[in-house]
């Protein structure tokens, strides 16, 4: 007797305000059958399931994870053996540093149709809650997303295309400020580069504080999932600093790696303004 095999939707959903959703998004909840979501996807979408499917948290909590990821690709295989419709649902956009390789992979090995729909990424969220453009274009052409990492072999940011252009976005930063900010501070960035932390971008207890990188550690940690932005754009949140934002040599040491005319890491050329 043949198995009918069901569909798997890795699904992005976005900073949390079930608004940004989208409609796709949104339509494939209301059908889902099985939904493992990550711990951090908001109380307000988790809501906008049908209240006929199963629920699952497979989330990490303070270092904590529920299942490990070998399980749940496990998980979705089997959920997909049984049921039509099951959703994998991430916070931001599934493949920004959401492990959607290892589910792609494992679900192709196991013949398991599956499709993404993307979200708004918590970069993007971020942003938008702190009213800047990652890209503005009088001083950034470049964007770098990366994760603090905490191994000691790992510390060193790439250097490769960093430029006083560069707008550098850490996801998960953690909750101890000291550390990411010696990190950032290894790795080439002067003292006085502006950053923020954004706080449940776009939910209820929405929260944006700026410093500067010297500044960063003395900062009381804000609640999870949180984001930090740190480059010259940082700068357009405060009209006081128009002096500094024009000042371009104060973002990087002098002589540091981030000060060499090396190609764009991620993005390029500031656009026009029909897009920006």
């Amino acid at each position: 007797m043949s198995t009918t095999i069901g569909k798997v939707f890795l699904i992005g959903a976005g900073p949390g305000d079930p608004d940004l959703l989208t409609t796709k998004a949104a339509r494939l909840l209301q059908s889902a059958e099985v939904v493992l979501h990550d711990s951090l996807v908001s109380r307000e979408i988790l809501a906008l399931i049908s209240p006929a499917a199963q629920l699952i948290d497979v989330g990490k909590r303070r270092g904590f994870r529920l299942l490990s990821q070998e399980e749940i690709n496990s998980l979705l295989v089997a959920s997909a053996q049984r049921h039509a419709t099951v959703i994998r649902l991430k916070g931001g956009d599934p493949l920004l540093f959401g492990r959607a390789a290892e589910e792609i992979h494992a679900l192709r090995a196991a013949h398991v149709p599956f499709e993404i729909v993307p979200g708004i990424s918590a970069a993007f969220g971020a942003a938008a809650a702190a009213q800047i453009s990652l890209t503005d274009r009088r001083v950034a052409s470049h964007v770098l997303f990366t994760t603090y990492s905490r191994s000691p072999e790992n510390r060193i940011l790439p250097v490769m295309g960093i430029t006083s252009e560069t707008t550098v976005v850490v996801y998960m930063p953690g909750p101890d400020y000291t550390g990411v900010s010696h990190w950032l501070l290894e790795s080439g960035f002067v003292a006085e580069t502006p950053c923020l932390v954004i706080s449940r971008a776009s939910q209820p207890g929405q929260a944006v504080q700026s410093s500067t990188l010297s500044q960063l550690a003395s900062l009381p940690p804000l609640p999870a999932p949180a984001l930090l932005i740190v480059g010259r754009v940082v700068s357009q949140s405060s009209a006081s600093t128009l002096s500094w934002l024009l000042n371009a040599s104060q973002f990087v040491s002098q002589g540091s790696p981030l000060s060499g005319d090396s190609p764009a890491v991620f993005g390029g050329p500031a656009m026009p303004d029909t897009i920006s």
